[in-house]
C-alpha cells in the first residue's frame, strides 16, 4: 500500500484537532461515556479502515488477519483482535463522517448528480431481514425493486466529490437536492428522473444552472450545445458508483448493524478522494 502513511498524516492532523471538539461536544450533551481504553488510536484505526476499501479484499476479517496482522505489524505495533477491533470501528463513525466533508472538492462550474441503490439484503429475504428493520425500505432503480438505501451523489468533472446523502430507497432523488448544493456553483447536471420546474426555479434563485434531461411526453426546451454535451458526459458518475461498489465495497449486505453499514460507506466513499486517477472528463478551461 503505497499511500498508507499519506493516509495516516493526514487522518493524524485531522484527529488531533476533531477529538478535543468532539469530546467536549459530548460532555456538553451528557452523551459522553466510559469506553474500554485502547492500544490502537483513533487515527490508527480509520487508516485501517479506509486502506481497507483500497486493498481489493472482499470482506474486512481476511483483510485484518492476512494482510494487516501479519504484514503490517510494523506499521501499527498495537494490534487488537479482530473482535475487538470491530468494537472500535464503530466507534469512529463520528469521526469519519466529519473526516469525509474535509476530503470534499472545490467546485469547478460544472457538477453532476445521480443516486445509487444500496441493498442490505436479497429481495427473497426482505420479509425476514430485521437487522434494519424500520430504517431501510423498498426500492427501485434500474436494475429492478430492491430494499436498503440509496446513496445521492454530487461530483465534479474532475471526479471529486462534492455532496453526499444518504436516505431509504423510497425517497425521490429530487428530495435530498436542496440540501446538497451548498458546495455547487455553475451547472448541475442530472438525468431525467431530476426533472421539477419547482426545483430548477429554486436552485437559480441560489445562482445554479440545472440542466436535466428531458421526457418524451415534455414540451422541447431550449438547451445550449454546451449544455447538451456536459449531459452526455454524465457517465462519469455512473463510472464512479461502479468505483465505490466493486473496488471500494461499499455495497453489500453482511451488515450486522446500521453503525456497520455507515462505517463502511462513509470509508469506501473516504478511500475513493485518495484515488490518484478519478472519472473526469476532458473540460477546456482559459
Amino acid at each position: 500500500m503505497n499511500n498508507l502513511e499519506s493516509i495516516y498524516v493526514d487522518v493524524d492532523d485531522f484527529c488531533l484537532l476533531f477529538l478535543p471538539a468532539w469530546q467536549k461536544h459530548q460532555i456538553e450533551t451528557g452523551e459522553k461515556q466510559r469506553l474500554r481504553p485502547s492500544r490502537l488510536t483513533c487515527s490508527e484505526v480509520m487508516t485501517i479502515l479506509i486502506a481497507f476499501h483500497q486493498s481489493g479484499y472482499r470482506d474486512f476479517k481476511n483483510y485484518y488477519n492476512r494482510l494487516v496482522c501479519r504484514h503490517w505489524q510494523h506499521h501499527f505495533p498495537d494490534l487488537v483482535s479482530y473482535t475487538r477491533m470491530l468494537k472500535l470501528l464503530q466507534s469512529v463513525l463520528p469521526a469519519l463522517c466529519s473526516y469525509l466533508k474535509t476530503r470534499f472538492s472545490k467546485p469547478t462550474g460544472i457538477a453532476f448528480v445521480d443516486s445509487t441503490g444500496l441493498k442490505v439484503c436479497h429481495n427473497l429475504r426482505i420479509p425476514r431481514h430485521k437487522v434494519f428493520d424500520g430504517v431501510a425500505e423498498r426500492g427501485k432503480g434500474t436494475m429492478g425493486w430492491f430494499y436498503g438505501f440509496k446513496l445521492h451523489l454530487i461530483m465534479n468533472d474532475e471526479g471529486g466529490l462534492l455532496a453526499v446523502k444518504v436516505t431509504p430507497a423510497n425517497v425521490d432523488d429530487r428530495k435530498p437536492i436542496l440540501d446538497m448544493v451548498e458546495n455547487v456553483t455553475g451547472s448541475l447536471y442530472a438525468d431525467k428522473g431530476y426533472v421539477s420546474a419547482a426545483l430548477k426555479e429554486t436552485l437559480a434563485e441560489k445562482g445554479i444552472n440545472f440542466v436535466t434531461g428531458q421526457r418524451s411526453n415534455m414540451k422541447r426546451q431550449p438547451m445550449t450545445a454546451w449544455d447538451k454535451a456536459m449531459l452526455s458526459r454524465r457517465f462519469i458518475i455512473e463510472t464512479l458508483f461502479g468505483q465505490l461498489k466493486h473496488i471500494a465495497q461499499i455495497d453489500h449486505s453482511r451488515h450486522r448493524s446500521c453503525i456497520s453499514f455507515m462505517v463502511n460507506l462513509m470509508a469506501g466513499l473516504i478511500a475513493y478522494t485518495f484515488k490518484d486517477k478519478k472519472p473526469s472528463i476532458k473540460v477546456s478551461r482559459l
